[in-house]
């Protein structure tokens, strides 16, 4: 029995596409803003600084953020925190992509609690780069503001990857539910399988 080809991946159009890019690396600003033009985006907006980026934010409507972490003087954290905060609707409630040169545990955990997306660890590839891009789109958590948090819900390591995305684990399973493999139980084989019964004394 021949395997059925498989299906055709979906095929994203980003060339509508907002994106503010904050970098103060000249270089590095160059190999992000070509790696995005890649990728279909001709919207790419940069900025050298995070006070640069909060004033285009003010001004203008994007939807995604790609932001160094390191940046000289307010950080890359400290610009996705205020972000979240400013209250200035729809920009507030974008994506936004932290991109490190490294990532411990320690700036995994800054990340998610300043209200990212995301960290995405240099070097990165271009399809890696689309691979979270095309997550933070289609991914559905609400919004979660508190007295310490304010960002997208960051309980969502057991629902699995959005349809249509890989997982970032090796073993994440995807959300579609696959066709049968076998024959269907009936309801005698689910009970004898929630309420095995015990062996017979000898």
């Amino acid at each position: 029995m021949t395997k059925p080809p498989a299906a055709p991946k979906p095929r994203y159009n980003l060339e509508n596409a907002q994106v503010l890019l904050v970098e103060d690396n000249q270089r590095g600003l160059d190999i992000t803003y070509k790696l995005l033009q890649g990728l279909g985006v001709r919207s790419i907006e940069r900025a050298p600084t995070a006070y640069v980026a909060k004033d285009l934010l003010k001004t203008r409507e994007f939807d995604l953020l790609i932001c160094e972490a390191a940046l000289e003087g307010s950080d890359g954290y400290d610009l996705v925190h205020w972000l979240r905060r400013a209250k200035l609707n729809p920009n507030s409630f974008m994506a936004a992509i932290i991109l490190c040169s490294h990532s411990p545990m320690s700036k995994v955990a800054k990340a998610r609690d300043c209200g990212a997306d995301f960290i995405i660890t240099r070097p990165m590839t271009p399809k890696i780069l689309l691979d979270r891009i095309i997550w933070v789109a289609r991914d559905s958590r609400a919004f979660v503001e508190c007295q310490v948090y304010l960002g997208p819900d960051r309980r969502f390591h057991s629902i699995g990857p959005p349809p249509g995305t890989d997982g970032r684990r090796w073993d994440d399973l995807p959300l579609e539910v696959g066709e049968p493999s076998g024959h269907n139980l009936d309801q005698s084989d689910i009970d004898a399988m929630l309420n095995p019964r015990r062996p017979p004394r000898a």
